[in-house]
């Protein structure tokens, strides 16, 4: 197959990979850099397992900034740009998708179109309608970032959101890539596959959510929140995942999916969805009290990153946190080695680590690092498991 893959964040770039292994992908993306370190077999973003096959699998891969004379070529195009909630319009920024389409359907009317972003409920068929064409249909990601392509060799399910045999031609060559035997697949409507995802993630949030104001819970009475994590989730319904306490959820998908699966409620009767919402927001007001009632005069912030293995810190749960502390009057000053500025958000950043210990009164991380141990007693984390 001659498959276009358009966006090489973490799901485009993820799906590139895992389709080269079989078929000629072309990578498309806007920014020439990103193009570049493709070309040299480097990638444009930290995850360790795109990094190893770019340097030592055999891929038909090639990357390109000419979308037109890739999309000339393809039998299929994936769509993998990025979309973001937009508080304005209290509904997803899909522009980057819209102006993808419009440029397949001008260069080519033969080729399959696969949305990977994720979408608002009712777009596909909006779209479809709008553009004329029965050719496009949505195929829900479930990635972490940081372990993308992982994620896309083992998945937990492929969900495909069409009903035809060009569906199943779709699954089948993302059951190529794979590695995992017997993935579950399943078919459905558009809309209910662009339910599926926003409903998937809001449901993490609210775990994420619940284990968090346990934790306050526990903190608020001076309770051991180990102890009652354990016992809770020693119940095989209930389960031992997303259960460390955090600063909140954060990152690509869910604070943005939850906000969008909410503007979807509109006109229809919810409590729960909206309270998964309200929860995060109160997670930070409680973690940012906690920190200023010990009348720190500079406090540090180790890491921006949302987890181990990650280089984003789009949306993590820590900016609430300092938001919230420099609103007070606090001085901030912040330790995050992927960082290249001289500050962030108006933030003193510090490019020593020794230094950065020396100086802060308290310093916050979202999860606790080895490289801490010797400062413990200036630490404040919700952290319990070491782990994300």
């Amino acid at each position: 197959m001659e498959i276009v893959v358009v966006g090489t964040g973490y799901v485009g770039l993820s799906n590139a990979v895992l389709l080269a292994q079989h078929n000629n992908v072309t990578a498309v993306d806007i920014v020439a850099e990103k193009v570049a370190l493709l070309q040299a077999k480097q990638s444009p973003i930290k995850d360790a397992d795109i990094e190893h096959y770019l340097q030592h699998k055999q891929l038909r891969l090639s990357a390109t900034t000419d979308a037109a004379q890739a999309f000339a070529n393809a039998d299929w195009v994936l769509v993998c740009t990025p979309t973001d909630y937009d508080p304005e319009t209290n509904y997803f920024n899909t522009s980057s998708v819209d102006s993808v389409l419009q440029q397949v359907l001008q260069y080519n009317n033969e080729c399959h179109i696969v949305i990977r972003s994720t979408i608002p409920v009712g777009y596909v068929e909006k779209m479809r309608q709008q553009l004329g064409t029965d050719r496009l249909f949505f195929a829900p990601e479930f990635l972490r970032e940081g372990k993308a392509l992982q994620d896309n060799l083992y998945p937990s399910r492929i969900i495909v959101g069409e009903q035809s045999a060009r569906a199943e031609v779709f699954a089948q060559l993302l059951q190529q890539g794979a590695l995992k035997a017997d993935v579950p697949v399943q078919y459905t409507a558009p809309t209910e596959a662009e339910a599926i995802k926003l409903f998937a993630n809001t449901y993490l949030a609210m775990r994420v959510a619940f284990f968090n104001e346990l934790d306050t819970y526990a903190a608020h009475h001076e309770l051991d929140s180990r102890q009652i994590i354990d016992g809770v989730c020693l119940d095989p319904r209930i389960g031992n995942h997303y259960n460390n306490p955090s600063f909140g959820y954060g990152g690509y998908c869910l604070p943005k999916d939850t906000r969008q699966l909410l503007a979807n409620y509109d006109n229809v009767p919810q409590v729960m969805i909206g309270a998964i919402v309200d929860a995060n927001r109160t997670r930070k007001d409680f973690i940012a009290n906690a920190i200023a009632e010990r009348n720190p005069k500079r406090v540090g912030i180790y890491r921006l990153v949302m987890k181990a293995g990650s280089d984003n810190f789009r949306s993590s749960a820590v900016q609430g946190i300092m938001k919230r502390l420099q609103e007070r009057g606090i001085e901030l000053v912040v330790f995050e080695p992927t960082l290249a500025e001289k500050s962030f958000y108006g933030c003193r950043v510090i490019e020593n680590l020794q230094e950065f210990k020396e100086i802060s009164d308290i310093i916050i991380s979202n999860r606790m690092a080895d490289e801490l141990g010797d400062v413990a007693e200036k630490i404040y984390t919700r952290d319990i498991f070491n782990n994300d």
